[in-house]
């Protein structure tokens, strides 16, 4: 993120970028970014520049901010790119100086994403007028929507948004890397929705772990949506090996009911004709844009059934929180309201949920994905999370260029029908 972002100020015509990575990396940087004031550490970048931005993991922010922090240039305007804000601005408010302005910000979305009309959220935390202003000026240049909140809603939010659909997706891949099963291969996963969860799950693991732990492991609002999710896959599926079949309706019509009750009021977030774009499964097993659309097996969905449990359970209407998206929740409550707002698609996953005895081991296979992520992120450690995700993302590395750039492809016309 610091590099693209980096490119976008130059693009716009500010031409004193200082800019650092970790000393091994100086000359690489200098290679790479010729036109910008390329310097050896933070303290040169921090007492000579007028806006800063602190674009490291958030597991580090805390060591980063203490090392280089005190040498701030006299009223200068500081930030970061973390994904939790709570420990960021604690760092901030314990090592930078007091004449320092702290306005912070989050892209909601990755590097590999073109930041015009993204969300970018930006915090006020302790500045002048002049100064807030100068850096909606600087934020600004990349194009994207700017939404104002304070830190605490900021982390609230995204947890709301980002911590139960990352679960999901991180999920079905260890549940596919567990049964050995690459996903185009098996024609249950053939068919728009499917096509978005495989598609999604590969652009998840192309990325490195942290882009997806800082949030996980160090915002306390995300653990009640972890916890809620990986309790729901577990009665949910519970209900359907028992064939309790009255109970799992009754309980599925329920969330239906409290996040979709507006919902035929709106257009659908994602049509079928877009839904059934881009297809991964082809006659050789290789994902790739623009195949043939095929019938698809039964599939119960129980992700995107756990996801509307969830989400009724902890009275949360996910309609709320757009105005912070990120293409994988838009994309995520796009398929899920695509499923539930058709009546013939959700019977028949709740047919194939409870009476469909070919799913089970798939099924199974996702509870106890769903479930280790949760116990490893409730737990908040750092390498287990990490050791995990590397364990899938080792899976499926054949597959991950192929899959990051069909991923982008839905992620641009998505865009361009908003």
């Amino acid at each position: 993120m610091g590099k693209l972002y980096a490119r976008i100020f130059y693009q716009a015509g500010w031409t004193k970028i200082n800019v650092c990575d970790l000393p091994d990396k100086y000359d690489a940087l200098k290679a790479e970014f010729p036109n910008l004031n390329v310097l050896e550490n933070g303290h040169l970048v921090s007492r000579r520049s007028d806006f800063i931005i602190y674009s490291v993991e958030a597991k580090f922010i805390d060591q980063v901010v203490k090392q280089y922090g005190p040498s701030t240039k006299v009223g200068a305007i500081v930030g970061g790119q973390t994904s939790v804000k709570a420990p960021e601005i604690k760092a901030f408010e314990a090592y930078l100086p007091p004449d320092v302005q702290i306005v912070t910000c989050h892209s909601m979305h990755g590097p590999s994403v073109s930041p015009k009309g993204q969300p970018l959220i930006l915090i006020r935390h302790r500045a002048t007028d002049a100064a807030f202003r100068l850096a909606e000026r600087i934020l600004g240049t990349t194009g994207s929507s700017l939404v104002y909140l304070t830190a605490a809603d900021h982390d609230r939010i995204t947890a709301d948004t980002q911590a139960a659909t990352h679960l999901a997706f991180k999920a079905m891949g260890t549940a596919w890397q567990t049964r050995t099963a690459y996903p185009w291969r098996d024609p249950r996963y053939v068919g728009g929705i499917d096509n978005v969860k495989v598609a999604m799950t590969l652009r998840i693991y192309s990325n490195k772990w942290h882009v997806y732990g800082g949030l996980a492991l160090l915002n306390p609002a995300a653990r009640v949506q972890i916890q809620q999710y990986a309790k729901s896959v577990e009665e949910l599926f519970s209900l359907m090996i028992q064939e309790r079949g009255d109970e799992f309706r009754a309980r599925v019509l329920k969330g239906r009911a409290y996040v979709f009750a507006d919902a035929q009021m709106r257009p659908l977030l994602l049509a079928d004709t877009l839904l059934d774009q881009y297809t991964l499964s082809t006659p050789t097993g290789t994902p790739e844009a623009g195949g043939a659309k095929t019938g698809a097996l039964p599939n119960s969905h129980l992700s995107l059934l756990a996801m509307v449990d969830c989400w009724y359970q902890l009275q949360l209407n996910p309609y709320h929180h757009l105005i912070c998206q990120t293409p994988p929740f838009r994309l995520w409550l796009g398929i899920t309201e695509f499923l539930f707002r058709n009546d013939v698609l959700l019977e028949q996953a709740i047919q194939a949920a409870l009476y469909c005895k070919e799913l089970r081991s798939d099924d199974l296979a996702f509870v106890a994905a769903a479930s280790g992520w949760a116990q490893t992120i409730l737990q908040g450690h750092f390498d287990s999370y990490q050791a995990r995700f590397e364990a899938t993302q080792a899976f499926f590395k054949d597959q991950l260029d192929a899959g990051r750039k069909l991923s982008a492809q839905i992620i641009e016309t998505v865009a361009s029908h908003l």
